[in-house]
């Protein structure tokens, strides 16, 4: 990238993220280009849609991200690992107002820029369940997708409801007994009612 462009990809960055902070992630791509000072032209010459810029601008978070899941890959309570790390992504989803269902839609439709944040956690998040699992922690039908798309929703449920900042965790402990590998208080909890 020669230097003028390099600055016009750095602005248009910094100004994305204040944007979407400010806005939520459905702003306006014409108010970033404003901010930044350059045209809307040369905003879609960097990025083609919004996904791209979306997908620019997570990339800190998403590389934070997958940091902190390498660091839990090695404690010594597996699921207490797993659900620090699901926090971290419901704190990550709920970050912007509008990414958290950004983040559902990308995480099932490959075609997104944004899901190509999407598929490194979910590898990440894999490798953390896969621990859980081992240990007897976490049921065998848990997926990563669907441990995705409920710390999305989580953060979803959160955006909607910005005066409770203890719901998301509220949420996420509500789950948790659903991913405990005890048949017994499954079963009873599926059985239909008399």
């Amino acid at each position: 990238m020669r230097a003028d462009a390099r600055r016009n990809y750095e602005r248009l960055l910094v100004e994305a993220r204040t944007v979407f902070s400010e806005h939520g992630t459905d702003a306006a791509l014409e108010e970033i280009a404003r901010r930044s000072g350059v045209g809307i032209g040369t905003l879609y010459r960097h990025f083609p849609n919004r996904q791209a810029i979306m997908n620019a601008v997570f990339q800190e978070a998403k590389t934070a991200l997958l940091e902190r899941s390498r660091e839990l890959a090695h404690a010594e309570q597996p699921c207490g690992a797993l659900i620090e790390w699901l926090r971290a992504l419901i704190s990550h989803a709920s970050e912007y107002r509008g990414l958290a269902a950004a983040l559902m839609s990308a995480s099932r439709d490959d075609s997104l820029a944004l899901s190509q944040c999407c598929v490194p956690l979910a590898e990440a998040g894999n490798t953390l369940l896969a621990r859980a699992r081992e240990r007897g922690a976490v049921r065998l039908d848990v997926s990563i997708d669907d441990l995705m798309q409920l710390t999305n929703a989580i953060a979803l449920a959160a955006e909607q409801a910005p005066d409770d900042p203890e719901l998301p965790d509220r949420l996420l402990l509500l789950t948790l007994h659903g991913l405990r590998d005890d048949q017994r208080s499954y079963a009873s909890a599926t059985a239909s009612p008399r």
